[in-house]
């Protein structure tokens, strides 16, 4: 499973690239956009797909998902703590995100899936995760109830690494978004991938 978490501010055709990231087999977005006003939020769903509107998983303004049909939402660590996302379990698929094996082994089956980061050096925030990477964790890994998705520092010359060292899955960011050609790097993403 490859998922793509969009950049915190707007990319120039950013939603026409995501809508070719889903023709080319892109199986999750994650909406990221802290800065995004509420009639911002509604207009950046509208220039994507509707038939890719399952594949949506909002980080906020989780009610707009029953008037766009989208029942994927993700939490924060502090939301999770908060237990914020309580009135979702059941009915929608709920994603988190966590820093080390030990939190991710501790999660309930409630969650569909998790992040754990940095599994490399961050490409988008500079610095971070270049002292300590979780990949080493990941065979630590005792929750089956849980997929786990490789978040940090991933592109196309170590996506395959993560699949190597037991993740379920890889979370694109900096490597699709600070490229110059944000569709073909997530291209060779998924077939470097696939071709595994």
């Amino acid at each position: 499973m490859i998922l793509v978490i969009t950049p915190e501010t707007i990319v120039k055709n950013e939603t026409e690239i995501i809508n070719r990231m889903f023709q080319e087999g892109l199986d999750l977005l994650h909406i990221r956009k802290p800065m995004m006003g509420r009639e911002e939020m509604i207009n950046f769903l509208y220039g994507i797909d509707r038939e890719f509107y399952p594949q949506l998983v909002l980080h906020g303004y989780y009610d707009l998902g029953s008037d766009h049909h989208i029942s994927r939402f993700h939490f924060r660590e502090a939301d999770r703590k908060d237990e914020a996302y309580k009135s979702y379990t059941g009915q929608s698929t709920l994603s988190t995100s966590v820093h080390d094996i030990e939190t991710y082994n501790s999660l309930e089956k409630e969650w569909d899936y998790a992040f754990i980061s940095p599994v490399f050096p961050s490409i988008s925030k500079k610095g971070y995760g270049e002292e300590l990477t979780v990949m080493q964790e990941i065979k630590y890994r005792a929750n089956q109830n849980v997929k786990l998705i490789a978040l940090g520092g991933i592109n196309e010359s170590n996506i395959c690494k993560v699949f190597e060292n037991g993740a379920d899955g890889a979370a694109l960011l900096g490597a699709v978004w600070e490229s110059n050609q944000p569709l073909n790097t997530f291209k060779r993403c998924r077939k470097n991938v696939l071709s595994r």
